[in-house]
């Protein structure tokens, strides 16, 4: 079943769905089983496996801080990879591989994308890369049942919306708001008016992220977005309270 199918099917019974994000290798792979075994229980639907780079453009502190230590602890791209395949092999949610072009140039895009489907993987995310430079790689994509995640931003003209929106599959990243992961979005008009804005353009689901914290934003974003996007809430839960806090977190979160 492809990206867009699966969101499809999990929306006829959850009117929001939700997409969590998980660093490899930080602070450990058994640690991040045990995030994603929790994620499993609450009845999250997707989760981004984070693959460390040394610059995390699109990251805030919080996940720039988690890539450095990842790397510092000797964290590898096949290790990243064989834990994908562990994690999809154990748990229901789809999983898409989050990183930077970076990886997919040194090993070669064709071997990046067999790499994620031997893996288990639906799609990546790749936010450093422009989708003028993406054809080839969309192709082979395209070949393998691997999709490519489009990020649309709020500052996105209605032309570029257009040509991101052609380019699209399984489901589009909407970027809330300006800057980098990690800071608290004001869920509001223009969060509304960014969705309907990209919906003009394709076709697929919509995915809300960046500042996504709580069951007021999950209330906010009902009948907008198809899915919640959670990354740094849930990390930073994480690091202040463990495994009991980060089962409250997405209690609360889904509730």
């Amino acid at each position: 079943m492809g990206l867009q199918a699966y969101i499809e099917e999990r929306k006829k019974d959850k009117d929001l769905l939700v997409m969590a994000h998980v660093v490899c290798g930080y602070p450990s792979f058994e640690d991040n089983m045990q995030e994603l075994e929790i994620m499993a229980e609450a009845g999250v639907d997707l989760v981004e496996l984070q693959f460390p780079f040394s610059e995390p453009s699109a990251d805030g502190p919080l996940f720039v801080k988690a890539n450095e230590e990842s790397l510092k602890s000797g964290t590898t791209v096949d290790q990243c990879f064989d834990f994908m395949k562990q994690a999809s092999e154990r748990f229901p949610f789809k999983i898409l591989m989050m990183g930077y072009y970076n990886t997919a140039f040194k090993m070669g895009e064709d071997v990046f994308v067999q790499r994620i489907k031997a893996s288990g993987g639906v799609g990546y995310i790749l936010p450093d890369l422009p989708v003028e430079e993406s054809s080839n790689l969309h192709k082979l994509s395209q070949q393998a049942g691997i999709e490519p995640i489009i990020l649309m931003t709020p500052t996105s003209s209605d032309k570029r919306l257009a040509t991101l929106g052609e380019a699209s599959r399984g489901m589009v990243y909407v970027v809330a708001r300006k800057g980098v992961t990690g800071s608290k979005t004001n869920m509001g008009d223009d969060v509304i008016s960014l969705v309907k804005r990209c919906r003009q353009h394709t076709n697929v689901p919509m995915g809300v992220g960046f500042g996504i914290s709580s069951k007021a934003d999950m209330d906010f974003l009902r009948g907008t977005a198809d899915l919640a996007i959670v990354g740094t809430a849930a990390l930073k839960t994480w690091e202040s309270s463990g495994a009991k806090g980060l089962k409250v977190f997405f209690a609360e979160l889904m509730a």
